[in-house]
């Protein structure tokens, strides 16, 4: 039963990206739409890996993502590198990058923290600006190599969810496994974990180096999917939507995060209009938490507490 349970979150996803390859086949619109779902289902996945199961309040997953896509852009464009090589780059990047990150701040309260990622965004936003032709400064880099396999809708569809159900599959293990269960007692009580022998420093450490690592997933899947990156490809508001989205679906399950991404992402793609959108987006959200303020995944608990509540009064 908990290897079944441990399955079930990468075969829904499996099950629900071969029904839905259906319309993205031969329609350009709606496989761009999936594989940007796919690509904020990753960053909202690295949210639940470091405020869901840690109660890291991280507001610099895009700039994560951005990391490794720059990484993987610079590898292959100025080295000629395959995108294969830069994909281990664009996770071992950010993932390097963000355990000593937070060593510094995540002892912060949750407003500092989210200060001090949404600083370090923009820190990285100046540096991707002013970088010169390793970065391409303002006009950004272009013209990177493809994903790899044939340039078809069908593979690319299922190569971006491929990748979300892998992702989904390992972090149920994370979630039911020993370590996991340390990670959400750090996120509960820290004085109590520390006192229980977890070292809560490193655990935070640990949880948002994966996170960053899972969102350099995304990058470079946004890079080689786009062929292009710029400035304004990643930035903090994509941090934002992406928090929004994991909260949205539910941040402390896997399945959540890829729930909020796919609602919200086709919410702000098929309503017409910038202003319209914003104004059906925002009312979405308010509606959403206040029938499910631990998100839409919450709602399944409802059915077994009917069933239960109905036994009970025969």
């Amino acid at each position: 039963m908990t290897i079944w349970r441990s399955l079930t979150p990468a075969l829904t996803v499996a099950l629900l990206a071969a029904l839905a390859g259906i319309f993205v086949t031969g329609n350009l619109f709606w496989l761009d739409t999936s594989v940007l779902m796919a690509i904020y289902a990753l960053m909202a996945l690295s949210v639940g890996v470091s405020f869901g199961l840690c109660g890291i309040l991280s507001v610099a997953q895009a700039a994560f993502a951005a990391l490794g896509a720059y990484g993987t852009a610079i590898l292959t464009t100025r080295y000629g590198a395959p995108p294969l090589a830069g994909l281990v780059v664009a996770v071992a990047l950010p993932a390097a990058f963000a355990y000593p990150f937070a060593r510094l701040v995540t002892n912060m309260s949750h407003l500092g923290l989210a200060m001090a990622t949404l600083l370090f965004s923009s820190m990285f936003d100046i540096l991707v600006r002013e970088g010169g032709d390793l970065t391409g400064g303002y006009i950004g880099l272009s013209g990177l190599p493809p994903l790899p396999g044939p340039m078809d809708a069908g593979w690319l569809h299922g190569l971006a969810w491929g990748i979300v159900a892998l992702v989904a599959l390992i972090l149920a293990q994370l979630y039911r496994s020993p370590y996991g269960a340390g990670l959400k007692s750090v996120r509960n009580d820290a004085l109590r974990a520390a006192a229980d022998g977890i070292d809560v420093a490193h655990a935070r450490s640990t949880a948002l180096s994966l996170s960053a690592g899972i969102a350099g997933i995304a990058g470079w899947l946004y890079a080689h999917y786009i062929s292009y990156l710029g400035p304004e490809s990643l930035g903090s508001s994509v941090s934002i939507s992406v928090l929004l989205m994991a909260m949205v679906g539910g941040v402390s399950t896997v399945l959540g995060p890829i729930l909020g991404a796919v609602v919200l992402t086709l919410l702000s793609t098929l309503l017409p209009g910038a202003e319209s959108a914003g104004m059906f987006y925002g009312g979405a959200l308010l509606l959403v938490l206040l029938i499910a303020p631990k998100g839409l995944m919450s709602l399944r608990d409802l059915l077994p507490a009917r069933s239960a509540t109905k036994g009970a009064r025969q």
